[in-house]
């Protein structure tokens, strides 16, 4: 069970990592902003900086979760899972946020909270 707890774990701290990129480095690119609903290069333009912000909740979130393994597995047990923990819950509590946001978010909360959520009932089960 632990080794299954960890594969999603780090495919959530993976996936939050990619987040951070898109958000904080390649906003302004239209390949990415395009993902995120925005209407063009001027609202991407006028939208960077909070999701240059969002990006960074994100990318600490990913790490968070991958000191989190890496403490679980070595002499850090305790540690280790209730950061695998407090992070995999944060990151399935904000996709929850935002399905409450709109309908029309809940591809993207899905695709953001999935991963995380397994992750964290397998972390709870080992």
């Amino acid at each position: 069970m632990r080794i299954a707890a960890s594969v999603f774990v780090g495919l959530a701290a993976l996936l939050h990592v990619y987040i951070f990129w898109m958000e904080s480095v390649g906003w302004t690119r239209p390949e990415v902003w395009k993902r995120f609903g925005v209407a063009d290069q001027a609202a991407a333009d006028v939208t960077r900086p909070m999701a240059y912000n969002q990006g960074f909740y994100n990318l600490f979130l990913g790490l968070g979760a991958a000191l989190g393994l890496v403490l679980w597995w070595s002499d850090q047990d305790t540690a280790g899972r209730t950061l695998v923990l407090f992070c995999t819950g944060s990151m399935a509590l904000a996709a929850t946020v935002l399905v409450t946001t709109g309908r029309s978010y809940l591809r993207a909360a899905l695709t953001q909270g999935t991963l995380p959520l397994i992750g964290f009932v397998l972390t709870l089960l080992s």
